[in-house]
């Protein structure tokens, strides 16, 4: 078990080995929760704009003939 000591100002010092095996770096969001007297941390990874929109359109067009149309006529 890894541990950590509690700054002054309330910060803790996540373990290297445990930052490398999550991915954790400078400006990486983590969201906290407690239940049942045990804290968690979990990575927030933010969603992909294009993946947040896929599928939006309801239409029986593909892709290839969206691009045709708004390039126009060549």
């Amino acid at each position: 078990m890894l541990t950590a000591v509690v700054a002054e100002r309330g910060q803790v010092t996540i373990p290297k080995v445990l930052r490398d095996r999550l991915g954790i770096k400078p400006a990486t969001v983590l969201a906290f929760s407690v239940k049942n007297g045990v804290l968690t941390a979990v990575k927030v990874v933010p969603e992909d704009p294009v993946a947040a929109v896929t599928g939006c359109l309801k239409t029986d067009r593909d892709s290839d003939e969206w691009m045709d149309e708004l390039r126009g006529e060549p």
